[in-house]
């Protein structure tokens, strides 16, 4: 089925629904799309390819051949983005296509070379560049580095007003027939949200401040947006700026403006940490603060860092094991490290056997999380009465304290 953004610009799709792990890391089990555009005037463009992936680039070839077209027919591959899921393919499409040229950022073009071994047909292009295709189809380049790599841009058709945002804006989920916004129910709208956030957390999140730099660079070169169209996710055509201030809003998370709720992240060898975790729950929930929940190991990182990340207040729980942390409550907070989840209120706990541990090594991971801890919550064995009196009192503070620290949005 073909998807007509505009008259001479096309969403071609590939829907890839596997049980691989995005990036190696993140768990897709509603898949992803990998999105490709194509922009016809008397030359023919196409924006960002696919890695050869539960034959991808056969359904690309499917959806071209609809159009009346084939890779060997492309004039010009812009990538915006050199990350392999949308250049994978590269090699093979370089040997059958044997003149188009490939246009990416100078930064992008060495990454031509070092990850594909390709010397010829290359064109750098930078900020403000443009490439005219003929039948009034201009094409311009805007730098937007370290959205997410970078060496990123996004491309934008004067014409249809169509911005291909490659990464940004995106979100995992495929897409199947339903290619725009307006063709989503609302059921279909609350996933892909959902699935915008946690695509936000594990992805974006670290290059918060690039999202904002990126869009208010957009904006101020007077683009009018009509549509969004990222390489993953739905394209935006009949709401551009929801998708865009939905990002904003994801961004402004990094620096403080989190969701007036708690996420609690636990873990349980024997059910002594998860019976205080109950007692924790029945104190937030006193307060009337929205809060998720979230097992580890049972769940994966990936939906614990979106719960995280859009909170303002967190609640860590987790056992002693071997005088040290409970190993993947330790691999959490590593993986919080590395995607910058700070500026957190805290409220940690945990059960001990024979001895105790974890509050040293979770005191010294804390030095590089910039989190506002309250006092830890420790108890030996099964918590009594008294404990889980403590533990329900800290509850109500971490949610107290969740309600008075935000800046209204």
């Amino acid at each position: 089925m073909i998807h007509t953004i505009s008259e001479g610009v096309y969403c071609l799709h590939a829907d890839i629904q596997t049980g691989d792990l995005f990036e190696g890391i993140w768990p897709v089990p509603q898949g992803v799309s990998l999105n490709t555009y194509l922009v016809r005037g008397e030359k023919t463009a196409l924006i960002d390819l696919v890695r050869d992936w539960t034959g991808a680039p056969q359904q690309l070839e499917a959806k071209l051949s609809e159009l009346g077209c084939s890779f060997a027919d492309i004039d010009y591959l812009i990538l915006n983005h050199l990350e392999p899921d949308h250049t994978g393919w590269l090699g093979d499409f370089f040997r059958i296509n044997t003149r188009a040229e490939i246009l990416a950022t100078p930064k992008g073009i060495k990454l031509v070379r070092a990850f594909y071994g390709i010397t010829e047909r290359l064109r750098e292009v930078k900020d403000g560049d443009s490439l005219d295709l003929g039948r009034g189809k201009v094409l311009r380049f805007i730098e937007t580095p370290n959205i997410h790599w970078p060496e990123t841009m996004v491309t934008y058709d004067e014409d249809s007003g169509t911005l291909f945002s490659c990464d940004a804006f995106g979100a995992f989920g495929v897409l199947g027939d339903k290619v725009f916004d307006d063709q989503l129910s609302p059921d279909e709208h609350a996933f892909f949200e959902k699935e915008t956030l946690r695509y936000y957390s594990n992805i974006v999140a670290s290059f918060s401040s690039f999202v904002e730099k990126g869009v208010q660079k957009i904006r101020e070169r007077n683009h009018r947006i009509r549509c969004v169209a990222p390489s993953h996710g739905p394209v935006w055509r009949k709401d551009p700026e929801a998708i865009i201030n939905r990002y904003l809003r994801y961004a402004s998370y990094a620096g403080g403006k989190t969701e007036k709720e708690i996420c609690v992240i636990w873990g349980s060898m024997y059910g002594n940490t998860g019976a205080g975790v109950d007692a924790v729950i029945r104190g937030i929930e006193a307060e009337g603060v929205p809060f998720s929940s979230y097992r580890v190991p049972d769940e994966n990182v990936s939906y614990v860092l979106a719960g995280a990340y859009k909170s303002s207040g967190l609640v860590i729980a987790m056992p002693t094991y071997e005088y040290a942390m409970f190993p993947p409550m330790a691999y959490v907070l590593d993986i919080f490290r590395r995607k910058h989840i700070s500026g957190k209120t805290v409220l940690r706990i945990g059960s001990w056997g024979w001895a105790g541990g974890a509050k040293k090594e979770y005191e010294a991971a804390l030095e590089k999380l910039s989190w506002t801890s309250m006092d830890s919550l420790e108890w030996q064995g099964r918590p009594d009465s008294e404990t889980l009196e403590r533990l329900e009192a800290g509850g109500r503070e971490l949610a107290r304290r969740v309600l008075g620290s935000r800046e209204a949005l």
